[in-house]
């Protein structure tokens, strides 16, 4: 049975990920921590639901990658100054030195695995996956 563009599509996909997961090891960041980071950096103090919305996760696992981070010291919590019942994440120095780190990294596993194509089918996949997503 011949696989369809979806399937092939989604291989890719898993395919990227696995690469991403392989680059993140020696930085010893699991993938989910690595999208909460960025989520973080790129909403300077969030709140735990807001980066579990974000993530597409339940408020008690955003907790639990939020514990980790802050145990490694790469983010820090925050009293939200307009709810005081509320927590705010935010990345601390290391944390915005790692996301910078991982940002390079994925970028460079991202563009060893598109090496293989050349600039105008690069150009083209781009395009198809924009107006897919959009």
């Amino acid at each position: 049975m011949e696989e369809s563009t979806a399937d092939v599509l989604m291989g890719a996909a898993r395919a990227l990920r696995r690469r991403f997961a392989a680059a993140l090891e020696k930085y010893d960041v699991t993938p989910a921590q690595s999208r909460a980071l960025r989520v973080v950096g790129e909403h300077p103090e969030a709140r735990l639901s807001q980066l579990a919305d974000a993530l597409r996760i339940a408020p008690r696992s955003a907790t639990e990658v939020v514990d980790a981070l802050e145990d490694r010291g790469l983010v820090r919590r925050i009293p939200d100054p307009s709810d005081r019942r509320a927590t705010c994440v935010g990345l601390t120095p290391d944390g915005q030195r790692v996301l910078r780190v991982i940002d390079r990294t994925r970028h460079a596993a991202s563009e060893q695995f598109l090496a293989e194509l050349p600039q105008q089918d690069r150009v083209e996949l781009d395009r198809i996956l924009r107006r897919l997503v959009s």
